[in-house]
């Protein structure tokens, strides 16, 4: 009886050739812009907020861990603080979660704000409206807003000041590139000369083992 052939990983190879896509797809200028403001911030003791929901509140919670640790940036996000945000979602609603943080904060136009968020978030369709509070709070404190998103970038897109759009190259996957390159871009971002201040363990451990300096 001849062997049954072997299943080919059809939905996978074409995921990654659509990651490739996304990634010869990134406008690199706006990454550059984005790194060039967060240079200044340091510079002039700025601290830096990150908001997202979601997958891109995990991400927010990593990024400011590599914000902080690689680049001496005071990072912070509210996600971070699951009681003070159940907190507010209970008592004052899930609205303005963010925008509450910014105010407690004292953020001010020294200060960014950068937005991790698939959607961008719609006021007429009522999606993320804490993100849609958020930039409005940002805004109207003197704030510079980055974000990196998807789709056509939503209102983080239209009223922030360096944002980059993750390129759609399917329309079903939408969500899944986007957070990935969101990691992506941040990860390029940390290891960029301008912002990098102390190195990867993994790869400072190796070059003082093998004596690289």
């Amino acid at each position: 009886m001849p062997a049954k052939p072997t299943p080919q990983p059809t939905f996978l190879r074409a995921y990654f050739q659509e990651t490739a896509h996304v990634a010869e797809a990134i406008d690199v200028e706006v990454v550059d812009r984005m790194v060039g403001r967060l240079v200044r911030l340091r510079q002039e003791g700025g601290r830096l907020f990150l908001c997202g929901v979601g997958g891109s509140a995990g991400n927010c919670s990593h990024a400011v861990n590599d914000f902080r640790k690689l680049t001496g940036i005071d990072a912070s996000t509210p996600v971070d603080n699951v009681s003070e945000l159940t907190a507010r979602t209970n008592d004052e609603g899930w609205d303005t979660v963010f925008a509450e943080w910014l105010k407690v904060s004292r953020a001010n136009e020294r200060d960014v704000l950068c937005v991790l968020s698939v959607g961008g978030g719609s006021r007429e369709r009522h999606i993320s409206p804490n993100l849609v509070a958020a930039v409005d709070e940002a805004k109207a404190r003197g704030m510079d807003v980055l974000g990196i998103v998807g789709r056509d970038g939503g209102y983080t897109k239209q009223r922030g000041d360096i944002v980059l759009v993750i390129p759609t190259v399917n329309a079903q996957l939408v969500t899944p590139h986007t957070e990935a390159f969101q990691g992506v871009v941040w990860h390029a971002m940390v290891s960029d000369p301008r912002l990098m201040v102390h190195g990867n363990k993994w790869e400072t451990s190796v070059a003082v083992a093998e004596g690289v300096s």
